[in-house]
């Protein structure tokens, strides 16, 4: 077939490609330990519905156990963080802008965004902080609070809509801070008193576009944990599972990049000075699931406190523990599985979430249910591998 009659496929089948997932199945069963598991850490979320949707978990032998990790930014957000800004949308002439998983997200008493906005409170779906700032300048005399979340990633468009609202003086936008920082995260997990029981990290395929593989470095090299960085296509998982155990049984612990079409060493620096310029480090934040973590997320820098929402409207942070039956904080930690859950399934679905992993796009439970891979043998983080 000639080129001009090929069908245009898109770039991403060569990344579905049977034959070759099955070899690189194949490669991952050889280059496997004989005498124990092997327990992955996949950190990102949206890894984690990639494995389900494809069905990955079905090519690889029983020895290798995938860990879900905390890498799904409103699954960590703790319900204070959500009780908060439902206070601030009560607020009158206030509207609140935000992405729209955290709408669904259940706060103090099954409040959510969306049920306060029906009982009156002004609030927004956006896919673009750039949409509040455009309400802003059509609204001069209503404040407009964007609730930024989300991990790297989308911390630099919350950067330009800040540097923006600064050069045009407008007075009435703002931004409630809650972007939070993933080697914080990776730290923590292998820190404490019950450090997570893994061998690797698959590494988050679209904040490292931002960070760069270099930002892993001190944890591979502290906690002496080899990072293979992957994207979301079959072969770009299942490569990225092979540098793994290649590493592993050679006992490495080297930061490598098997999404080197989108990733390189130094990341986005663009992005990174925005960051730097716009933000600075929160002394501590508040983690669903791995608790109160220094230097782990973001604030508005100095520089730009008029247009922090925290200080403009006198916020306090209040910590509120979740829902009892539900074991969120247990499964971001990876020391429990979406099925290990009372409620999964059962009281908790996606159309009525108790909890925050149920609700997300990147959940883990929301991938266990809507791909059906309850039996999965996933493992737990704390739970000391099988002899």
């Amino acid at each position: 077939m000639s080129p001009a009659t090929a069908p245009p496929f898109p770039l991403m089948y060569a990344f579905r490609d049977a034959g070759l997932a099955q070899g690189l199945a194949r490669a991952i069963a050889q280059a496997l330990p004989a005498d124990r598991e092997v327990r992955v850490m996949e950190f990102c979320g949206g890894h984690t519905h990639a494995l389900a949707r494809h069905g990955l978990p079905d090519l690889l032998p029983a020895r290798l156990r995938l860990v879900h990790g905390p890498g799904c930014p409103v699954c960590v957000l703790p319900i204070g963080r959500i009780d908060q800004a439902i206070a601030l949308a009560q607020q009158p002439g206030v509207t609140l802008f935000t992405y729209g998983d955290v709408l669904r997200v259940p706060a103090s008493d099954r409040l959510t965004l969306r049920k306060a906005q029906a009982l009156g409170a002004q609030v927004r779906m956006i896919t673009s902080p750039l949409q509040a700032l455009q309400w802003a300048r059509d609204h001069p005399r209503q404040q407009a609070v964007f609730l930024a979340i989300g991990f790297e990633t989308t911390a630099p468009p919350t950067a330009v809509a800040v540097l923006q609202a600064h050069a045009e003086g407008l007075r009435n936008f703002s931004v409630l801070c809650h972007h939070v920082l993933t080697p914080a995260a990776m730290h923590a997990i292998l820190s404490g008193p019950e450090p997570a029981v893994i061998d690797g990290f698959i590494g988050p395929g679209h904040v490292s576009t931002v960070i760069g593989s270099a930002a892993y470095e001190a944890v591979a090299r502290q906690h002496r944990k080899p990072i293979v960085i992957a994207g979301f296509e079959p072969l770009d998982l299942l490569q990225a599972l092979w540098m793994l155990l290649r590493q592993i049984v050679q006992g490495q612990h080297r930061v490598e990049t098997a999404f080197t079409r989108a990733v390189t060493h130094e990341g986005n620096l663009k992005a990174q000075a925005l960051v730097r310029q716009v933000f600075a480090r929160r002394e501590s934040f508040e983690w669903r699931g791995l608790g109160t973590l220094p230097d782990s997320a973001l604030r508005l820098a100095d520089a730009y406190a008029d247009f922090d929402a925290e200080r403009r409207f006198g916020l306090a942070y209040r910590p509120v523990p979740d829902h009892k039956a539900c074991e969120c904080a247990a499964i971001v930690r990876g020391d429990k599985r979406p099925q290990d859950c009372a409620i999964f399934g059962t009281g908790c679905t996606p159309d009525h979430p108790i909890g925050a992993c149920m609700v997300s796009a990147e959940g883990a439970c929301a991938a266990h249910y809507q791909y059906g891979r309850w039996r999965d043998p996933v493992a737990m983080a704390h739970k000391p591998p099988s002899p």
